[in-house]
């Protein structure tokens, strides 16, 4: 059988670097990568990390996603704009409160990770039609499904990605079209170090002390424990993909970390939505030091568990 031709978005680190990697590496050769970015510029850990793929199963092409004509002169580079399976990967993120935030910023933000999404979806689903074939995974997050505390514009992209893809998917399937909905919790990645960095430097005079206080004391503080105890490695999304892109009957949502069922599931247990945001606050304002506490036992559980996996591998169990 030949290859999938796999083109992925937003490649130059982070999960699309991980993922590009993965499939291109795959011992099966099942998949032929088209790993995109906006800066080609920026290809050098990519192309470290792909070693001998390169050029064999990967290639790395420019795209970006807030450009329409970027995007045309990618696909039509490709034999036959032929793209068995579309990963919608490229994002930005944002956090801190509103009033800090300029609308300059919100919308590019708006304009890559909804309207990169929307942009490609417009180029490929035709020739997918066509075919009656083909499978978009959108890489989104568990905050498509539930806001967080100073995340409201990332949560707003997100919500509207979900809600495209919902919308759309019907209409793809009668097509013989997946599209697949991919919602990470916490990633640790050179993105989410970023924004520490950017929100520790900020300026937060157009916010009230409380608010800013709130923010850098309580929010970027357990923020950091979250992602300590909770977070997923690059390469842990990239195997789930993967699962996703193999799936014989690819699943609409699949959400990669466990813990953060919970939280989904306690929105739709309660339509009012009262249930939900009282747990957020007590949980944020309330049981602040308790959260850091399990979170922190989470961490060394996690540790301990990592120490037995690998004592297993030294000893040859697999």
């Amino acid at each position: 059988m030949a290859p999938k031709t796999v083109l992925i978005t937003g490649c130059s680190s982070g999960i699309g670097l991980a993922l590009a990697v993965r499939l291109a590496r795959d011992k099966q050769r099942r998949f032929r990568v088209i790993a995109t970015m906006r800066d080609t510029g920026r290809s050098g850990a990519l192309a470290a990390a792909a070693g001998p793929a390169l050029g064999r199963t990967l290639e790395i092409k420019q795209l970006d996603v807030c450009d329409e004509s970027s995007i045309r002169a990618c696909l039509d580079s490709v034999p036959g704009r032929h793209i068995d399976v579309l990963v919608s990967n490229a994002g930005v993120g944002m956090a801190g409160p509103l009033e800090c935030q300029s609308l300059a910023a919100m919308q590019n933000l708006m304009d890559t990770n909804f309207f990169g999404l929307v942009r490609l979806v417009k180029e490929v689903l035709p020739d997918m039609k066509r075919r009656r074939g083909g499978h978009i995974v959108v890489i989104s997050s568990i905050m498509g499904l539930q806001g967080i505390v100073f995340n409201d514009i990332y949560a707003a992209s997100k919500f509207a990605v979900e809600g495209f893809c919902e919308s759309l998917v019907v209409q793809a399937l009668r097509f013989n079209v997946a599209i697949s909905l991919v919602e990470p919790g916490p990633v640790t990645t050179e993105f989410e170090e970023k924004l520490y960095e950017e929100a520790k430097r900020a300026d937060y005079s157009r916010t009230d002390p409380e608010t800013a206080d709130i923010f850098t004391n309580l929010y970027l503080r357990n923020s950091r424990d979250v992602f300590a105890s909770l977070g997923q490695t690059p390469e842990d999304i990239a195997e789930h993909t993967l699962r996703v892109i193999e799936a014989a009957r690819p699943p609409f949502r699949h959400q990669t970390n466990a813990a953060y069922t919970p939280m989904a599931a306690l929105k739709h247990a309660d339509p009012s939505g009262a249930l939900v945001t009282d747990a957020f606050y007590k949980l944020v304002f309330k049981y602040d030091a308790v959260l850091r506490l399990s979170l922190r036992a989470i961490r060394l559980l996690r540790w301990k568990a990592q120490k037995v996996k690998e004592g297993a591998r030294l000893l040859g169990f697999k």
